[in-house]
């Protein structure tokens, strides 16, 4: 137990032991312990989103690493600078907010640890909500771009912000340090500034396929996918490599915002296939599997990072129940998810270790004093090193040049 501890000792004293524990072991050391909360949470008459096994991109079981060595943001202690900032854009409001929250929560928990530890080098987190709208963000960059004191930005979140504002953030030469944007396209736009904290769709779409393929369980699978640059992406990819398994004759699109299904439900009950896999986010992603269950579709349900929220649970009740998850994300190690809820006032979700991993990236180019937003990208261009979610080293393209995917459960 850490309620002893304060909250930052207990994190790094904590990581000097900490080890993730990975795959079935972990799918069954978890299956053991109903009343712990996990990295989303409990929601939902007690169903939560527990991690099951970390594949590659054929599909194969991959032991995670182990982040006992993770960067610990407080550093040594002994920084120095003037006041730096931080900017973080994404969605703070709106009907996906929780998948920025999880983000700014994560960021907010390393520049609390480095600001405690380093009273000689203070750093603020600016925050912009863009409500996870590619229009809105387009209005919201340029005052990032403009605010002189920001040396980084942890975003853009999404795939169709980040799309929209990419070579604007290039052009000012800003550091676009995304946790959680995997459309593939994205780094082929010749942006000089936008680093992927995690696997893209590319990655995610055939290694969940591979997955599936390889339980041999599924003759049949109806893809879904919604109208965004994300779900588009994603659900291509996957199509792509399930091959005849996804049935074409049973794909149906959908659109952002959309709360009424019955038409999806009518042809998907009409297919009866083995699984519906929904590409998406969990605002639509929730009522769209509670009107499966309701119009008796018995399908196994299978969704996306986008989808891997408490609020999924929370809305989608016990029609979550059994639902895979794939997500780039990685599990929150114990200690961790402690400090996050001791400061935040609630679990980690999705993206909140890439959200503290990268904030403590830009943290330790500014005590290096990469302090010019040039100098700050060619840090992060550069930068090898062990985060708590994975190991973070870049191509020449702004992609990691090794990204896994993990699948999670609703139980």
């Amino acid at each position: 137990m850490l309620g002893s501890m304060t909250r930052t000792s207990s994190l790094r004293r904590g990581r000097m032991a900490r080890a993730v524990v990975i795959g079935a072991a972990a799918a069954l050391a978890l299956a053991g312990c109903g009343s712990k909360s996990t990295d989303s949470g409990t929601e939902g008459g007690g169903l939560s989103i527990q991690p099951l096994v970390q594949v590659d991109l054929d599909g194969n079981e991959v032991a995670a690493a182990d982040s006992k060595a993770a960067a610990d943001p407080a550093g040594d202690g002994n920084a120095k600078c003037a006041p730096q900032s931080i900017a973080m854009a994404g969605p703070l409001t709106g009907p996906n907010a929780n998948l920025g929250l999880n983000i700014v929560r994560g960021a907010k928990l390393a520049i609390d640890e480095f600001n405690k530890a380093n009273s000689d080098c203070q750093v603020t987190l600016k925050e912009f909500d863009t409500e996870g709208n590619p229009q809105k963000a387009t209005q919201v960059i340029p005052t990032i771009i403009n605010d002189p004191s920001i040396v980084g930005l942890l975003g853009p979140t999404f795939s169709g912000e980040t799309k929209a504002t990419g070579q604007v953030l290039s052009d000012a030469g800003l550091l676009a340090l995304s946790p959680s944007a995997t459309n593939v396209d994205l780094t082929k736009n010749g942006w000089k500034t936008f680093f992927r904290g995690l696997g893209n769709d590319g990655i995610q779409g055939p290694a969940v396929a591979n997955y599936l393929l390889q339980t041999g369980k599924y003759k049949k699978i109806c893809v879904v996918a919604d109208n965004t640059d994300y779900g588009v992406g994603l659900a291509r990819t996957l199509t792509e490599t399930l091959g005849s398994v996804a049935d074409p004759s049973c794909a149906v699109n959908v659109k952002e915002g959309d709360k009424d299904f019955s038409a999806a439900v009518s042809k998907l009950s009409s297919a009866a296939p083995d699984a519906i896999y929904y590409a998406g986010y969990y605002a639509e992603a929730a009522p769209f599997v509670q009107q499966l269950r309701s119009g008796g579709v018995t399908a196994e349900f299978i969704s996306d990072d986008g989808a891997k929220d408490v609020e999924f649970v929370r809305q989608a009740g016990d029609a979550a129940e059994g639902a895979l998850i794939s997500c780039p994300c990685g599990p929150s190690p114990d200690e961790f998810t402690q400090a996050y809820k001791d400061l935040n006032g609630y679990d980690p979700g999705a993206y909140s270790t890439e959200g503290y991993d990268l904030t403590t990236i830009m943290l330790k180019g500014i005590v290096a004093g990469k302090v010019t937003r040039a100098d700050m990208v060619e840090y992060v261009r550069t930068y090898q090193g062990q985060g708590l979610a994975r190991e973070y080293k870049w191509g020449p393209t702004g992609e990691l040049e090794k990204a896994l995917i993990w699948m999670y459960e609703v139980k």
